[in-house]
């Protein structure tokens, strides 16, 4: 480890970090084996996150480079990133100066050798995760944009951090990750007295508090330069790599990547303990970190794995790992290694042992059967009924939204699509070359620079995809309950947000039922919040519509102010029989009539049933300017029609 001399203030030790065991291991065995692909730190404010993530970077060994040594850096991505700041870009200085090529490289390039990290990593635009995550897995950057092929290393430990009240991260990129740790504040009271007093003996003399666990610090920082040393000959045998395929398939995860990953961490683990050979031990503590965030393939599921499911799960691996491999089969006299599996057999196989069988559809929630709901008042809302994959709801237009992956959008988040004079849109690099290049000859340049001027400056037009607000405005009232609807909404709800998860976006639910409408979900993007208080809504009572319609309206209003780039999306789920006070119908028709006027897509989803229907449904899509179908109907291609005629 370095000292940094006397002006700056010392970081808070890494050893003087109270609790967050599995936090500390996974960023130690990341350190040994940046292989593994980072670690996911998810959990509230003030659980010392960033503390213990900026505290690793000073126990990594020093780099050696062409300029001697120096120590790893600490190279943080702000949220608001570029792809241009993250991966590299041209190096327009020298273009312009010199008339040559060259690249500029990026965040990635900094971090090689040292900690990369990443708060709110589930705020960062997707594409750039992916990036991310691709370079901390290959161990290099290679970039291919603007006329300009380069490649550079890129080894670095990845470290996210995320507070999942202010979303998620979908399964695709959360599976990318290598390890997640859940952290939480202590709630034992001596834990909590000792975090405390240690911050406060930090704060009133950081050099004398960083100067105690100094020893612990370099005891830390050596140990992982010693497994880093006898990595590479660490055994990894046969019987322990079947117990980690036999967890793999055991917890039934998706691919390969995760037989991989731990396979990867039970090494690091090995050499952290100075072990020449990898035990059960070690894949114990790496199916810990490794396999509950890769259970997670629905927004709505549980992350996590209990003790009891972890004891039973190595128990039956423990068992296979005893097991003999199968022989080879015998080879051909041709050589070419024995005839192949017959289609029948190769799909018996297959159907038995592997978590990608055509027969196992693993990537499906399993959906409970419907149940009654009942008709009066102050019901549960009973289980969900069937559920689909939702294509595409479209908000119409090109917004200039936050970034996500519904709508069209035009933002700093996008790929360049061509130049444009305006400028405060970035710079299109190529555009300003080009436009530059067509005035040399009057401007005189025979040789040297290139002679540019303010007029040559183009910006970029960006297009990508914004995530919406969607506004559920649902009928709980008695109409819908009385004829078991409630469930089939709920299920086409719970559809609806899945893939709002899915596409970023901010969710709000109104329920209407009894005497008013209620926002049970104020605007968020912690979908799973929305999905707990829809299964805890209550039923029954009469059908306030216009109430619902109007809270809406104004929940949308109230947004527009506070994000003004973020477009709505109402959608209405009720069979349309207002009840309740004076000309209750009527006063529904006016409310839907103010949202047109406000330019509010929407759609009704009709819920009617029964062999008498009043068509209210229908008239109030019609009132509203937005789309309607019917809730028998609401299949994937329906609803990707309706919602694009929502203008």
């Amino acid at each position: 480890m370095q000292q940094g001399g006397s002006v700056p203030e010392p970081g808070y030790p890494f050893s003087a970090i109270v609790g967050q065991d599995q936090l500390r291991l996974s960023l130690i065995l990341c350190a040994v084996h940046p292989g593994i692909g980072g670690v996911l730190v998810r959990g509230e404010k003030g659980t010392a996150k960033s503390t213990v993530v900026r505290a690793l970077a000073t126990l990594l060994p020093a780099v050696e480079d062409e300029d001697g040594s120096r120590p790893a850096k600490l190279v943080e991505l702000p949220v608001g990133a570029t792809e241009d700041r993250v991966v590299g870009s041209i190096d327009l200085e020298k273009v312009l100066r010199d008339g040559e090529r060259a690249f500029q490289p990026g965040l990635l390039a900094a971090a090689h050798r040292g900690v990369l990290y990443v708060d709110e990593v589930n705020l960062l635009h997707d594409h750039l995760v992916d990036v991310l995550l691709d370079a901390a897995a290959m161990g290099r950057v290679h970039v291919e944009r603007d006329g300009v092929s380069h490649s550079h290393p890129a080894q670095f430990v990845l470290v996210g951090t995320m507070n999942p009240e202010e979303g998620e991260l979908r399964p695709q990129l959360l599976d990318r990750f290598g390890l997640a740790v859940d952290v939480t504040a202590s709630r034992d009271v001596d834990v909590r007295m000792n975090v405390v007093r240690r911050r406060m003996n930090y704060e009133r003399d950081p050099d004398a508090f960083a100067a105690q666990f100094r020893d612990d610090d370099i005891a830390v920082a050596e140990q992982i330069l010693a497994a880093r040393k006898i990595l590479d000959d660490v055994e990894l045998s046969d019987k322990e790599l079947r117990r980690i395929a036999a967890l793999c398939a055991s917890f039934d995860v998706d691919g390969m990547r995760a037989d991989l990953v731990l396979a990867r961490t039970a090494s690091a683990h090995a050499a952290w303990r100075g072990a020449s050979e990898v035990a059960e031990e070690d894949v114990r503590v790496a199916a810990e970190l490794a396999l509950p965030h890769r259970r997670r393939r629905d927004p709505f599921d549980e992350p996590g794995i209990d003790d009891k499911q972890l004891d039973d799960a190595m128990r039956d691996a423990a068992e296979q790992a005893e097991q003999q491999p199968d022989p080879d089969p015998d080879p051909t006299p041709d050589g070419d290694g024995g005839a192949p599996v017959p289609d029948s057999a190769e799909g018996t196989e297959r159907s038995e042992s592997s978590p990608s069988s055509p027969d196992t559809e693993t990537s499906e929630p399993r959906t409970p059967e419907p149940q009654p709901s009942g008709a009066g008042k102050n019901k549960q809302a009973g289980t969900p009924g069937a559920q689909f994959k939702a294509r595409l709801l479209e908000v119409p237009g090109v917004g200039e939204g936050a970034p996500g992956r519904r709508s069209r959008s035009r933002s700093t988040h996008g790929r360049s699509v061509r130049p444009t004079v305006e400028r405060g849109k970035g710079l299109h690099l190529i555009g300003t070359l080009f436009a530059a290049a067509e005035q040399q000859v009057v401007r005189g340049r025979t040789s040297g620079r290139l002679k540019l001027e303010p007029a040559d400056l183009r910006g970029a037009i960006k297009e990508g995809r914004e995530g919406n607000l969607i506004v559920f405005v649902v009928d709980a009232s008695g109409s819908m309950a009385a004829r078991d609807r409630l469930s089939a909404v709920t299920g086409a709800v719970l559809s609806l947000l899945r893939d709002a998860y899915q596409r970023r976006d901010k969710v709000a639910v109104i329920t209407v039922r009894g005497k008013e409408a209620e926002t049970v979900l104020p605007p968020t993007s912690s979908v799973d919040v929305a999905v707990t208080r829809l299964r805890n809504m209550k039923t029954g009572g009469r059908s306030p519509l216009a109430q619902g319609f109007l809270k809406a309206r104004d929940l949308v209003l109230r947004e527009r102010v506070r994000d003004p780039l973020r477009r709505a999306l109402l959608v209405a789920l009720t069979d349309g029989r207002a009840t309740g006070g004076t000309d209750p119908v009527g006063r529904a028709r006016i409310a839907a009539g103010r949202i047109a006027s406000d330019k509010i897509a929407s759609v009704v989803v009709d819920c009617e049933s029964g062999m008498v229907r009043l068509g209210l449904a229908a008239d109030f899509a019609a009132r509203l300017g937005g789309g309607y179908v019917a809730l028998e109907d609401l299949s994937a291609e329906q609803v990707t029609a309706v919602v694009r005629a929502a203008a």
